[in-house]
């Protein structure tokens, strides 16, 4: 596991993934597995950063005392860590080789410096991801966030595009996660097709703005241009007169994240350039227009605009009275709906021109197949392959964050690599953390660290004052677990080839796109050095639901403060909301109602527990109250361990009283003065036939329930097992420790102390799990048909093999069955063992 160690702490939401893969390692261990179980810290960032801002205390000290918190608290739960292994990306030990995979990607062409547009912070002093930006504004703080052109280092991660989607088919991940990943690679197969720009007397000039589509089947509906406000050649296309009004959209834009702008659901916006350009297929004059909804980072950052046949085109035609031709005809020849695109394949119409290019009747497949090889023909396009996977942006104007080992020359302007002998290079000591505003990062303030020699030419140079984002060091840490004490290289390959892949990775599902992204791209990288031997880090991935914050009960009221039913609010328009404490709130039916007036029908939600809503739920507080092992329990009892589940503090008690159940039936009850006498209350007698069902059906379920991770149902089965254990008069002891065995990867502080009462001295930790013999899982009772005078009149229980006799002394002996029987001279009975028992009576 590798957490971000915030100064809040652990929530509960937490340990439900720290919880699930304790108790598979703890379980695999039983099972005589050597396991991998480390902890370490993802500790670089920005929350430390804008802390030591805000306070003056340095990142490094709040890191180390939120790691010590975090520790602390995990430790309180038992999970079972290797802390010999434990790691931090902030320690030179581990960054030393975090910048020697940067230095490999250098090496090989795959680390590069380039001008490009970037979501820029003011607020925080840096560069933000895209995915870090929401609605025009920082994920982390809600800061306003503009578009800006910066010199950044990239990573060539769409070099791996292809291998990165094929790769998807051999790994054992959730379908959706790797559809979010086929889906963000986005790979295309299209054509680029060039508009040459007409003058203002409509003639050809020598620019030309190049489009990538997928659909050149259309060409002859493209009735107008779009190009992004970024687009590299606006600044010559745009007319005088419409120059100002492109310069305040392109202003408008830029404080749009890449997100914000491409989301469907979002009224299109855009601003007529003053130009146009000629439609290659048809010789006609189109329009340029600048448009926010298309990016100058995917494809040439301009399109083909065809609104009879996409939506997005179809909304902004509309919007601003552009021409919509129809082109393609559905192949069933079914109507078009009025009022909309038709996105579909089908049959081309209105397609052809003067000069020989004629794809009416054709389908679309043909049709696209033709233009392509029109436009290669005649010069005005060529086959192309497109991914919406950007290059990844790898700088960050902070202070709290791998140094990037690369000089300048001062002369020159050169890029140099540190030399891998001289790393780690570490960061400087600073007082001032604060950012510059500029884009200037505040490394840049530590003088006499960033001027420094080129030990190669011995010419004055300058180091790089960018620090790497927070993504580096979580990108390959799981190899750093292998071997974290080696100084020499990455990871010992010995070690390495041992213990990878990654048997099992649990996650949540927001980290499909980045994290997960960005380490199979570096893993790919290090494959092809020789560094490792797998070309995926992680074979099987796991996505744990969430855990929502206590439900929230809110009451509507009118403008009058009076009460209102949730389900007739929106009618008003107007209304007022209450939080409503759950001691006022009944269920009913399907509802939540306030239990004064039950007509008031009540909104009940669950948020993400986070420190803004006030629904965090600290766990140190629940295992004061009720032991770690309760918590365990209850994380997993929940429900299934992908699904989401809301939190409820009263909730917990159910698996508390399991366990005090489960202690009471193995120590004994209290003693009057409230403690409990040593040792416990089994003896040493053999197991009866039904004790040792139900407890090989017990290790049966348990193991299967483990092993496909279905961790609740697990608990429901060792739930049954007492329920059944406190039916019988006597414990035999064989039974007893089998039990604790299946309890402990679950609640292991508990199962400790009932081993040491059982009479083992060692740690039941390493003591081999349990497995159920088949022999006492085959059902021994059987229902059996019983008919008199050849009708079926019911049935009753038997065991397998059950003698006639035994058969019909139970027939006589039931209820039902015995007044057809009493008194009745039996003539002749018909026993089909298993199948059937027929008795013929005197008539």
């Amino acid at each position: 596991m590798f957490p971000y160690p915030s100064g809040a702490g652990l929530h509960v939401g937490h340990p439900l993934g720290y919880t699930a893969t304790d108790i598979l390692a703890r379980f695999k261990r039983m099972q005589g597995y050597n396991v991998l179980h480390p902890m370490g810290w993802d500790a670089f960032g920005l929350p430390a950063e804008q802390y030591a801002i805000e306070t003056g205390t340095h990142p490094k000290l709040t890191t180390l005392r939120n790691i010590n918190r975090f520790r602390s608290q995990l430790k309180s739960l038992g999970f079972s860590y290797d802390w010999d292994r434990e790691i931090s990306t902030t320690e030179p030990e581990y960054y030393k080789w975090t910048q020697w995979i940067f230095l490999q990607l250098l090496k090989r062409g795959l680390a590069y410096q380039a001008e490009v547009p970037v979501n820029w912070c003011p607020a925080l002093g840096t560069v933000l991801a895209n995915e870090e930006v929401v609605d025009g504004v920082s994920e982390r703080g809600g800061h306003p966030v503009i578009r800006k052109p910066m010199r950044q280092w990239m990573l060539k991660i769409t070099a791996y595009a292809d291998r990165l989607l094929e790769d998807l088919d051999e790994l054992e991940w959730p379908e959706s996660i790797k559809e979010m990943q086929r889906n963000w690679i986005g790979r295309s197969e299209g054509a680029e097709v060039e508009f040459c720009v007409l003058d203002s007397d409509g003639k050809e000039t020598d620019m030309k703005i190049t489009v990538y589509t997928t659909r050149l089947d259309t060409i002859f509906g493209a009735t107008y241009l779009v190009v992004a406000p970024e687009y590299i050649l606006l600044s010559s296309i745009v007319s005088t007169k419409q120059s100002e009004s492109v310069e305040e959209y392109k202003d408008i834009a830029s404080r749009k994240s890449d997100l914000e702008r491409t989301e469907l659901q979002k009224e299109k916006t855009g601003v007529f350039s003053g130009c146009y350009a000629k439609n290659p297929a048809n010789g006609e004059p189109i329009p340029i227009w600048v448009a926010d909804y298309v990016l100058g980072s995917y494809g040439t950052g301009a399109i083909m605009a065809v609104p009879a046949h996409d939506a997005r085109d179809h909304e902004f035609a509309s919007k601003y009275n552009i021409p919509i031709k129809w082109v393609v005809t559905p192949n069933n020849g079914s109507c078009i709906e009025s009022g909309k695109a038709y996105s579909g394949e089908g049959i081309i119409i209105n397609s052809s021109n003067m000069v020989g290019l004629d794809i009416n009747g054709l389908s679309s497949k043909d049709a696209a197949y033709k233009v392509i090889e029109w436009a290669e023909k005649t010069g005005n396009g060529k086959k192309k392959v497109n991914y919406k996977l950007r290059d990844w942006l790898f700088a960050r104007q902070r202070y709290w964050g791998e140094p990037i080992p690369v000089i300048f020359l001062d002369d020159s302007g050169e890029s140099i690599p540190v030399h891998e002998t001289e790393l780690p290079l570490t960061l400087p000591e600073l007082d001032d953390f604060t950012p510059s505003g500029t884009g200037e990062p505040p490394l840049s303030k530590a003088v006499s660290w960033v001027k420094t020699i080129d030990p190669s030419s011995g010419k004055p140079a300058m180091r790089e004052t960018n620090t790497m984002p927070q993504w580096a060091g979580s990108c390959w840490y799981y190899l750093r677990f292998m071997d974290p004490k080696n100084s020499n290289e990455l990871v010992d390959k010995a070690k390495e080839m041992y213990w990878s892949p990654v048997d099992i990775y649990v996650g949540g599902a927001e980290h499909a796109v980045l994290h997960l992204l960005y380490s199979r791209f570096w893993h790919k990288v290090l494959y092809d050095i020789g560094v490792v031997s797998t070309k995926e880090p992680f074979k099987c991935v796991i996505n744990q639901g969430i855990i929502l914050g206590e439900v929230q009960y809110m009451a509507c009221k009118d403008t009058d403060g009076n009460y209102i039913s949730a389900d007739s609010a929106d009618e008003l328009g107007e209304y007022l909301q209450e939080i409503i404490h759950e001691e006022r709130v009944v269920k009913s039916g399907e509802y939540f109602v306030l239990k004064d007036n039950p007509n008031i029908r009540l909104i009940a939600r669950a948020h993400k527990m986070s420190k803004s809503r006030g629904n965090v739920v600290n766990p140190d507080d629940v295992v004061s109250e009720y032991g770690a092992d309760s918590l365990r329990l209850y994380e997993m009892f929940m429900g299934p361990f992908r699904d989401s589940k809301t939190w409820n503090t009263s909730g917990i008690e159910g698996v508390h009283r399991f366990l005090g159940r489960t202690w009471r039936l193995i120590v004994g009850s209290p003693l009057p003065h409230g403690t409990f006498r040593d040792g416990t209350v089994v003896n040493e007698e053999e197991p009866n036939m039904e004790q040792l069902r139900t407890l090989h059906k017990c290790i049966a379920k348990v193991t299967e329930e483990i092993e496909g991770t279905r961790f609740n149902t697990g608990i429901s089965a060792m739930m049954e097992f007492i329920n059944a254990a406190y039916k019988w008069d006597k414990l035999p002891k064989s039974i007893i420790e089998a039990f604790v065995l299946l309890l402990s990867p679950y609640a292991p502080h508990m199962a400790e102390e009932l081993w040491s009462r059982l009479g083992y001295p060692d740690s039941i930790a390493h003591v081999p799990f349990p497995k159920a013999d088949p022999t006492y899982l085959k059902e021994s009772i059987i229902v059996l048909p019983v008919q008199i005078n050849g009708k079926t009149r019911g049935t009753i229980q038997v065991e397998k093999g059950c003698s006639e006799e035994d058969a019909f002394t139970l027939a006589s002996q039931d209820e039902k069955l015995s007044k057809y029987l009493d008194g009745k001279p039996i003539k002749k009975r018909i026993f089909v063992p298993g199948k059937i028992l027929n008795v013929i009576c005197v008539q």
